[in-house]
């Protein structure tokens, strides 16, 4: 390069040697004269041209980005602010690109990728521009779960494709900054401001079940057309790999969509707790399921959770070989994780997918919005407490080493709280006990009066919880993961597709009809039937057993109701009881706790 100084002296003497030379020299100089006008008319023209194509430019109307190096990409599309961030990790075999750092792209634009040390952005902002083509699409991608042109609904999606991973899991969707300024409701901080202690302000919520996880019960359609179809696994085998990726993924975009989350908010609730199965992220063997669909899903609802102001739990609900042997693990039949022929193999699955799972969201995006990591959901009670809580411990430091800064949760794993005293100590708000709250699939409880099982919900339940939550005579930290309004095993498929129900005295090993009368009177049709056709005492009854729970799960660090939506089973969805009006409209605003006595129920029969 020259520099100034070197060029000045050239000129100079340029000038000297010019202004020397007397013969003939002049009529040169008139010769070159018109020479010089063309060049500068010539620079003038290429001057005005440029102009208007750096114009053009810059309002996007010609894309120059995907010949950009990405540093340059993500410089020119926010100065000052970034992109989500996280260590990465090797990329699974077969799967996208590792990227030494995160690469999340504006909205139809290149990739974009920034540093680990960067922070989120507060305001979301997306450069437009086309969306990928088939033929931008590499072949390997092309057609396959992370071509956009492939899928079904682009609703919220980022329809630019990258190959880019975090954790070996692909980005591929998502837009490049987010808005953490939104509060659920006025009485809870925004995600951009921490929730404090969840002893004193207990978290609200809900689950979004039978989504990305399938249970019959929740989503019956899906199964009603062979009888054999009993869970997810045989779904997607009976259907094979193409039926099933369209019909998974046409239930994905449909069941749950933008306006579920922003209803969930205006309910008032602050919370949600999305499960999904391992086949999100990988698949194994003859594994049938539908691989990776999901996860974009996940991610897209996330991102809906953040519009609202809902912080969210993360729940892996289906892990390899099945860790209780339940429909909604993915599997109905037996244990086959820690124990089990192959149980020493799938747990080490369960962990090398935490390992990719922790990568993927300690990013900077997911640091206020994601207040909970679930390891697992519901492990089965058969597995030797000592070994569970051996994984538990190796699970726990990978999600911690890989940068989670969320309160872990463990489930009780149907043993009840006592048996936790004393066990998991020394990890403080950092890992939490999850306990599911039912009294319906126990002879003892399932018998109770509905005013028994209010009065059980107000004393017993808030007995257990306040033990559970002294360290001294309980585990610590403990939220209620799961309870609803059911006060029955009725719901079909419930208990499994065609096992029947204790409340009948049809559920398998049922010797006699477990209702409070314990007689033939029993049945289910009240408890299946239409939402609209409940009688008021039946609907008071609904609200003051939701009511009960409420206020005595708020002991604790705070409760998800499941589940938010179901196909026919009312008792068991939050939106039917919001549209029946036999749950508060907005939960923080109701009208009765368990310092009141329990209304009258009239005449309501006790069979039903």
């Amino acid at each position: 390069m020259i520099g100034a100084e070197s060029s000045t002296e050239r000129l100079h003497a340029t000038t000297a040697v010019g202004a020397g030379d007397d013969a003939g020299i002049s009529g040169k100089k008139r010769k070159i004269r018109p020479l010089w006008l063309w060049i500068a008319g010539i620079i003038a023209i290429l001057a005005i041209a440029g102009a208007i194509v750096g114009a053009l430019i810059a309002k996007d109307v010609i894309n120059v980005h995907s010949k950009s190096t990405p540093a340059t990409v993500a410089a020119a599309e926010n100065p000052g602010s970034s992109s989500a961030t996280s260590a990465s990790a090797s990329g699974t075999p077969g799967s996208p690109t590792e990227s030494s750092s995160s690469s999340i792209r504006p909205s139809g634009s290149s990739t974009v990728t920034s540093s680990a040390s960067s922070k989120s952005s507060s305001k979301p902002t997306s450069t437009p521009g086309a969306c990928s083509s088939s033929d931008d699409i590499p072949s390997k991608a092309k057609d396959t779960w992370q071509d956009p042109t492939s899928w079904l609904d682009m609703t919220g999606f980022n329809c630019t494709f990258t190959d880019e991973t975090v954790g070996g899991l692909p980005i591929v969707g998502l837009n490049s900054t987010w808005d953490n300024s939104k509060q659920a409701n006025p009485n809870v901080p925004s995600l951009s401001k921490p929730w404090g202690s969840y002893s004193n302000q207990p978290f609200r919520g809900v689950s979004i079940g039978g989504w990305l996880a399938l249970e019959p019960f929740i989503t019956p359609s899906l199964f009603e057309s062979d009888s054999s179809l009993k869970d997810e696994y045989s779904l997607c085998k009976k259907l094979g790999p193409e039926k099933a990726a369209a019909t998974l993924e046409k239930h994905y975009a449909t069941f749950i969509t933008e306006d579920d989350f922003r209803s969930i908010a205006a309910a008032g609730l602050d919370h949600i707790r999305i499960p999904f199965s391992y086949w999100a992220v990988k698949t194994f063997d003859d594994d049938p399921y539908v691989f990776g669909v999901s996860w974009r899903y996940l991610l897209r609802g996330i991102e809906w959770a953040r519009k609202y102001g809902l912080r969210v739990k993360l729940d892996l609900h289906g892990v390899p070989g099945s860790q209780n042997g339940w429909n909604h693990s993915g599997r109905d039949g037996t244990v086959n994780w820690i124990t089990g022929p192959d149980g020493s193999t799938n747990a080490q699955r369960t962990l090398d997918i935490h390992d990719q799972l922790s990568k993927f969201f300690a990013q900077d995006r997911y640091k206020n919005i994601v207040a909970f990591y679930g390891l697992v959901n519901e492990p089965a009670k058969s597995i030797p407490q000592d070994d569970l809580i051996a994984w538990t411990q190796k699970a726990y430091q990978i999600v911690h080493d890989n940068g989670i800064s969320a309160t872990q949760v463990f489930s009780e794993s149907m043993r009840g709280l006592d048996p936790w005293h004393g066990k998991l100590t020394g990890y403080g708000d950092s890992l939490a006990l999850d306990v599911h709250e039912y009294t319906i699939f126990d002879n003892a409880l399932l018998k109770f009066k509905h005013t028994d099982r209010i009065s059980y919900a107000c004393k017993g339940w808030a007995d257990q919880l306040n033990a559970g939550m002294r360290p001294t005579t309980g585990f610590g930290p403990v939220m209620v993961g799961e309870w609803s309004q059911a006060d029955s095993d009725c719901a079909v498929a419930l208990n499994g597709v065609g096992t029947g129900a204790r409340w009948t005295g049809t559920f398998y090993g049922s010797n006699s009809p477990a209702c409070p009368t314990q007689n033939d009177q029993c049945n289910c049709e009240m408890a299946n039937a239409d939402s609209s056709t409940f009688s008021p005492e039946y609907k008071l009854f609904l609200q003051t057993w939701a009511e009960a729970q409420m206020f005595t799960f708020e002991k604790s660090w705070g409760w998800f109701y499941w589940t938010w939506k179901t196909e026919s089973a009312p008792l068991w969805s939050y939106q039917a009881g919001l549209q029946g009006g036999y749950l508060p409209a907005v939960a923080f605003k109701r009208n009765w706790d368990c310092s009141q006595p329990i209304p009258s129920l009239g005449s309501l029969p006790e069979f039903y």
